[in-house]
């Protein structure tokens, strides 16, 4: 099994400071995920200043506003926050990586020359922006929450059709909701989405705990996307929904654990099995002592560890032979 890519979510949870997502930045190289993720955006291209809060936003966020303007604004990254984040994961040896919101956030990622992209799922539906990102000719990761199969595949035509080759996209397949329930994250639409659509699928989680994206590894994510936080406590509108440092190390090392356990398709027995086939099966021995030229029968034979002698598959061609020598009880047959 290939190696799952796994993108430790930082998002907005560095609330604003610089300071705290270079903690972040700390935490996912520590529990060696490939890339740590911020998003990117000007908070007036995205949202128009009556917009309200989502209303995991409002139980998150203490602050008595419900605009989600204002919200945004305060967890803004400039653009020299980028440099420095940057510059800090090349230190901490852990990969950036941001979202885009925006197009004029694409255009200045763009120019960060990022190797991929990371589509979220509020963006599966807008044809401007799938355009610009199709346009740079780079592999994209397409979040799919609150889309129908159909939209999904409209996306992946608009990606195609302005340069985005099919086999540079990869789905993962989302719930939309911080928390998200466990009963509503329906893991097996990966598998429809892979062998409908005809590309590689992951899974971003949104549900608090680790176990549900361990088990999407288990069912073949080729990527695995979570927030993390440094305490789900602190104030913000992801923190909730997120794991903390502990469960971010303990969940990659899970997956990487299930990585191993994977193998491939083939049934045979592994190499450390080899050595206790002899021991675990089984063999035709006597059932008690039989003397030479007696027939051997289902009365004095019967089936013993370990298998050193006749398979007890063949018991029905052993069955009538006549013993060619003495055996005592238990001794395996020979013929």
């Amino acid at each position: 099994m290939a190696k799952t890519i796994i993108i430790a979510e930082a998002g907005v949870n560095h609330n604003g400071s610089i300071a705290l997502a270079k903690k972040l930045i700390d935490v996912a190289s520590d529990a060696k995920v490939d890339y740590v993720k911020f998003q990117t955006y000007r908070t007036e291209n995205i949202v128009t200043r009556d917009a309200c809060k989502a209303d995991y936003q409002v139980n998150n966020v203490h602050d008595n506003d419900m605009s989600q303007f204002k919200m945004l604004k305060r967890l803004e990254l400039s653009k020299q926050d980028h440099f420095e984040l940057i510059t800090y994961c090349k230190q901490k040896g852990v990969k950036f990586f941001s979202t885009a919101f925006d197009l004029d956030s694409v255009n200045f990622l763009d120019s960060l020359d990022m190797s991929l992209w990371k589509i979220p799922s509020g963006e599966l539906t807008n044809y401007p922006y799938l355009r610009a990102i199709g346009r740079t000719n780079k592999p994209v990761i397409l979040s799919t929450g609150m889309a129908t199969m159909k939209e999904v595949q409209e996306a992946i035509s608009v990606l195609e059709k302005f340069g985005t080759p099919k086999n540079g996209i990869t789905l993962l397949h989302c719930t939309t909701e911080y928390p998200a329930p466990k009963d509503q994250i329906n893991l097996r639409a990966m598998n429809t989405m892979r062998e409908y659509l005809g590309v590689p699928v992951g899974y971003s989680d949104h549900t608090e705990g680790i176990e549900i994206p361990i088990a999407a590894v288990a069912m073949g994510a080729v990527v695995i996307e979570k927030h993390f936080t440094l305490d789900r406590n602190m104030e913000g509108p992801d923190h909730k929904a997120s794991i903390e440092p502990a469960e971010l190390r303990q969940m990659v090392k899970y997956i990487r654990n299930i990585e191993s356990a994977m193998g491939n398709t083939e049934k045979k027995p592994t190499p450390v099995e080899q050595k206790n086939i002899s021991i675990v099966r089984k063999s035709i021995v006597a059932a008690r002592p039989i003397h030479k030229g007696e027939v051997f029968n289902e009365e004095n034979l019967t089936t013993k560890r370990p298998a050193t002698g006749i398979s007890p598959m063949k018991w029905h061609e052993v069955l009538g032979l006549i013993a060619s020598q003495d055996f005592e009880k238990d001794e395996v047959i020979k013929l």
